[in-house]
């Protein structure tokens, strides 16, 4: 019988009838979730439980997670995120369909540092969502394009969902190709949605944002400009760990190959937090009761990631216990399934689960398997790795449980329901065939 399956089968039923059917938290849905899963041990089940969380303990995606959450924090209560977007703004404002070009950069940027969809949609749909409807946009249009951006959330390096996949994948892969390949992969999924952008201003006939709108671009650099360096938080690990730079240091410099030891996932919020606090130093709190509130405001969203993936890694290393993967290996050798039909496949679960799932949660629970799956036909570990993100990130896109559906919608206006399908046509299904195209190696990345 393969326990492992039905465990996993049981994991995700629990977390969907808890969180989508009951609307309860998804914290909870994750407990209960483990609980089940350990229910499958028998009577070794509290053994298995007890196992499951110390091993989640030692998971550094947990640390990491947390890491970029304040992070996101910060770089959000310090103004930052608004000045770069004001210079956006200042950019494109006069194209035609300038406010959904501006949201599509700043879901890209605001992606890239925080790696949540709901969060991403928040961040830049408050700016950008008015905006577009003041250009002519219909609501649900509007919505549209800010859940469908959302998911750059995922899409783009680093994010949690980046962390759970290196894990899972071990010595198969390394963090400097991971990050290569899925920033390829989150560009395809940028130039798609800025066709979709052209395609929809000449459909639309929109026209361009009047003057008096707009900032000159000298002002708005002027005034956020050193919101920039916040930029270099990223960039800086990554030069130095990845690439022609890097492969200069480690040959002839003193560092050698001890940047090998540098951690991109760990570093990366280290340094942009600590920028974003130094350059937005004028709008932090005075006094100890105003950190204490300022830092207090900060908890609920630690509370939230922290539970989901605290739970859901506990889970994963149950599953494990209960040989998950080889009930995954043993069906798919009597399926006898080729690269291509399996990368399908794969994609189809993804997206189905990561519906009422959030991306890191659809990962924790299936993550492994698919990864196992791509693999044992054929599919490089890392374009594997890859695929299996970008399937992913259509979480901001799924209906209809999505949470950047919803926040779209409330920022503009809009009926949710009348959002599902275009998500699904314009987003969903693309989003998934660059992930296959991905695995099947037709569409190149670096790594």
């Amino acid at each position: 019988m393969p326990t492992g399956l039905i465990a996993l089968s049981a994991f995700i039923a629990v977390i969907i009838l808890w969180n989508v059917v009951l609307k309860r938290n998804m914290g909870e849905a994750m407990l209960l979730g483990l609980l089940a899963t350990a229910s499958f041990a028998g009577l070794e089940a509290p053994e298995a439980l007890l196992s499951g969380l110390l091993g989640a303990l030692d998971e550094e995606v947990l640390y990491a997670a947390m890491a970029f959450v304040f992070m996101a924090y910060v770089v959000d209560r310090t103004g930052l995120i608004q000045k770069l977007l004001e210079i956006l703004n200042s950019l494109v404002g006069r194209v035609r369909g300038g406010p959904v070009l501006v949201d599509t950069a700043g879901s890209a940027l605001m992606g890239a540092l925080s790696g949540s969809n709901s969060g991403n949609t928040a961040a830049t749909g408050a700016f950008t969502g008015p905006w577009m409807i003041r250009t002519g946009w219909s609501p649900e249009r509007s919505a549209t394009f800010l859940a469908g951006n959302g998911g750059l959330g995922a899409a783009l390096p680093p994010s949690a969902s980046m962390v759970i996949m290196i894990g899972f994948a071990g010595s198969m892969v390394t963090t400097g190709q991971i990050y290569l390949a899925l920033l390829c992969a989150g560009i395809y999924q940028v130039v798609w949605r800025l066709l979709l952008v052209a395609y929809f201003v000449r459909r639309d006939r929109i026209q361009r944002t009047p003057d008096e709108d707009l900032r000159p671009f000298h002002q708005a650099f002027r005034e956020g400009g050193t919101a920039l360096i916040i930029v270099l938080g990223a960039l800086i690990p990554i030069g130095i760990t990845v690439g022609p730079v890097a492969d200069f240091l480690m040959t002839r410099s003193p560092l050698g190959e001890s940047l090998e030891d540098i951690e991109i996932l760990t570093w990366i919020p280290i340094l942009v937090t600590g920028l974003a606090l130094l350059i937005g130093r004028r709008t932090l709190p005075r006094g100890a009761r105003a950190w204490s509130t300022w830092l207090a405001d900060a908890m609920p969203r630690f509370t939230s990631i922290g539970a989901l993936l605290f739970f859901a890694v506990a889970a994963s290393e149950i599953l494990g216990e209960l040989d998950l993967a080889e009930d995954i290996d043993a069906i798919l050798a009597d399926l006898n399934l080729n690269m291509y039909v399996t990368a399908v496949l794969v994609g189809v679960l993804i997206t189905i689960v990561a519906g009422p799932l959030s991306s890191t949660a659809t990962l924790t629970a299936v993550g492994h398997v698919s990864l196992l799956a791509l693999v044992s036909v054929g599919v490089d570990p890392v374009l594997a790795v890859t695929a299996i993100l970008v399937f992913a990130s259509t979480e901001g896109a799924s209906p209809p449980a999505s949470g950047s559906i919803f926040v779209a919608a409330g920022i503009t206006g809009a009926r949710p329901e009348r959002t599902f399908l275009p998500l699904v046509v314009y987003y969903m299904v693309p989003i998934t065939l660059i992930g296959c195209l991905i695995a099947w190696g037709t569409l190149p990345v670096l790594r």
